[in-house]
């Protein structure tokens, strides 16, 4: 029976899914924004997002729990330092999906996975708009020369 086994299990062995998991999240880390298939970048969010909100709180059993999920010394060093900063007041919500298109190859929905606080593009306060003009309706500009060329008509013929 499948019962309380919702997660994808991406077409590969518990081991191998570890790994692959470990890895795409070692790489998340170091380099902020990865590229790669729409469901390995959802079943990714889903096992990144516990390690890095460990992250909040630096102490020697919360470094061992995230170094046996991803053993890798520099992955748990930029983790705490760098991004535990920036990620400490956030709830929740540590990754953003951005979809891509599809691969030329094999027509696999691709995506781009990255670490929310890190994008400076989406990051800048917007713009401050120029206040618009409303636009009026043109049926009653017709009706208001209308009229005023029958007053130029009626002034003319009363002259």
């Amino acid at each position: 029976m499948r019962h309380n086994k919702k997660f994808n299990h991406l077409g590969r062995k518990k081991a191998h899914r570890d790994a692959l998991l470990a890895n795409l999240t070692i790489s998340l880390i170091l380099h902020k924004r990865i590229f790669t298939t729409l469901p390995k970048a959802k079943a990714l969010r889903i096992y990144a997002e516990p390690i890095i909100n460990r992250a909040k709180e630096d102490n020697t059993s919360n470094r061992r729990l995230v170094f046996s999920y991803l053993q890798s010394k520099e992955a748990v060093k930029e983790l705490f330092g760098d991004i535990a900063v920036k990620i400490a007041e956030r709830p929740g919500g540590y990754t953003r999906i951005l979809k891509t298109g599809n691969r030329l190859g094999d027509n696999a929905q691709m995506c781009l996975i990255e670490l929310v606080d890190y994008n400076e593009n989406m990051l800048k306060a917007p713009a401050v708009k120029k206040t618009t003009r409303t636009r009026r309706s043109r049926k009653s500009a017709p009706k208001a020369t209308a009229e005023a060329a029958s007053a130029e008509v009626t002034e003319s013929t009363a002259e």
